[in-house]
């Protein structure tokens, strides 16, 4: 396990110095981030102390049944603004346009890439974007409301009806609406990291009557922040999950 630290920390300098020298300002200012994932053949496990050694927010991510991945974050950028479905809206007020901008202004996507240029684009834990995946990729997710993810479901006050509109691929799927009903289940104790955790454990259900299709999300959150310490995600209707596992946090 040693030699794999040392491997990691030795792609992570060639990495960040190309990174460095090839940027622009725009990421220059981002601080914390690598260019790397680590796909393999079979599952890959680190211990702790090799987590906890690396300087970079990292997760374990695995696509249906294949293997498992640690991945390390490749750039963290604000999300200051709605997206164009949002800004167009025709149902939301002025005051709630601006509430619900408010909150996304705090958001931050998070992009965790493999060594072949595979990407997983998060927001507060939510799969948002996929990049060059072999099954098909999530290309958008549009809502005019804020994800009960970033308000925080592990608050009383939290909705738990959501809509939003997704793009995907292969295929020409565009516009497609789904709707989201978030159910508190029984807490559940999670393994992080090697250490146990509990943790709140919600279910959603997504419906996508375009399609009359269902399927259910399941999040386990930390009790006191709501942050999503584990994910099982759906890309789209037609395409694989995603189990995300949290190990070390972006700050």
């Amino acid at each position: 396990m040693r030699s794999l630290q040392r491997s990691i920390l030795c792609l992570c300098v060639v990495l960040i110095s190309a990174a460095i020298t090839g940027c622009s300002q725009k990421f220059n200012d981002v601080n914390d981030t690598i260019k790397v994932a680590l796909f393999g053949e079979q599952d890959i496990w680190l211990d702790q102390d090799d987590v906890n050694n690396l300087p970079y927010a990292s997760i374990y991510a695995k696509v249906s049944d294949g293997p498992q991945a640690f991945m390390v974050l490749a750039l963290a950028e604000p999300k200051t603004r709605l997206g164009k479905h949002q800004a167009t809206s025709q149902q939301a007020s002025i005051k709630q346009v601006s509430a619900q901008q408010a909150s996304l202004q705090h958001t931050t996507q998070l992009k965790w890439m493999s060594s072949d240029n595979g990407m997983l684009v998060t927001e507060n834990g939510r799969l948002v974007k996929t990049l060059n995946l072999p099954q098909g990729n999530l290309i958008e997710t549009i809502s005019s409301q804020p994800d009960p993810l970033v308000l925080g479901l592990h608050l009383p006050s939290t909705p738990t009806i959501w809509q939003r509109k997704i793009d995907w691929q292969p295929g020409y799927h565009f516009g497609y609406t789904l709707q989201s009903e978030f159910t508190r289940q029984k807490d559940a104790v999670i393994i992080v990291n090697e250490r146990p955790i509990k943790a709140l454990y919600f279910t959603e259900n997504v419906t996508v009557s375009s399609l009359n299709t269902e399927y259910q999300n399941d999040f386990w959150l930390h009790p006191q922040t709501g942050k999503v310490l584990k994910s099982r995600q759906k890309i789209a209707p037609s395409l694989p999950y995603v189990e995300i596992t949290l190990l070390k946090p972006y700050s």
